[in-house]
């Protein structure tokens, strides 16, 4: 399953500016910041985020094929900001959402949706 389309232009038009408010400071919200692989701007986006040693995973409602994960997975990296803490993030690869490499706590959220993006968390930037 993932959220449609309608959702998903309401929630960037109303709900992510709200959720960008808290999304850095309280778990398991998180902000992914990545940059556009046409336009070269820098976006900003909440997510649902969990990490399981240096491993991280989102679950992905709006499926694996939005920009935004187009464009992490191209860049290969991206920077997350969760728990008040900025992180850089490598190696983003899609998985099924019933893969046992998704993190724990994201486990029971992902059965709703058919994928989740994983990748290496790195030492904390400063």
């Amino acid at each position: 399953m993932k959220i449609p389309h309608a959702v998903a232009r309401f929630n960037k038009v109303v709900t992510n500016p709200i959720q960008r408010q808290w999304a850095p400071h309280l778990a398991p919200f998180a902000m992914v910041e990545h940059v556009g692989r046409k336009s070269g701007t820098r976006y900003s986006i909440p997510v649902l985020a969990w990490v399981e040693g240096d491993r991280l995973s989102i679950v992905l409602t709006y499926g694996r094929d939005t920009d935004w994960v187009r464009n992490i997975q191209a860049a290969g990296r991206f920077e997350i900001i969760r728990k008040n803490k900025r992180y850089t993030v490598v190696g983003p690869r899609v998985v099924p959402s019933d893969s046992p490499d998704v993190a724990k706590g994201a486990r029971i959220p992902a059965r709703a949706f058919d994928y989740v993006l994983n990748g290496t968390v790195l030492d904390e930037k400063r």
